[in-house]
């Protein structure tokens, strides 16, 4: 499998599960980003982190 076969895919189906909180509820989305800018920095680059080694974790049990 080539890049392009899997980077196409997993893009559309991040902006799938990226627009469904908007679509079906966009008051607690919006009162999500407001929360969000509360945040330090340093909380964000952990939730960050923790994100991108969910992802890397699931990427390779799926290898």
């Amino acid at each position: 499998m080539s890049l392009p076969d899997v980077f196409w895919p997993a893009l559309g189906l991040m902006l799938v599960f990226e627009g469904v909180l908007p679509l079906l509820l966009p008051a607690a989305w919006r009162r999500m980003f407001s929360d969000m800018l509360r945040l330090r920095d340093g909380q964000l680059r952990f939730f960050g982190l923790v994100s991108v080694g969910l992802g890397l974790l699931l990427w390779s049990a799926s290898t």
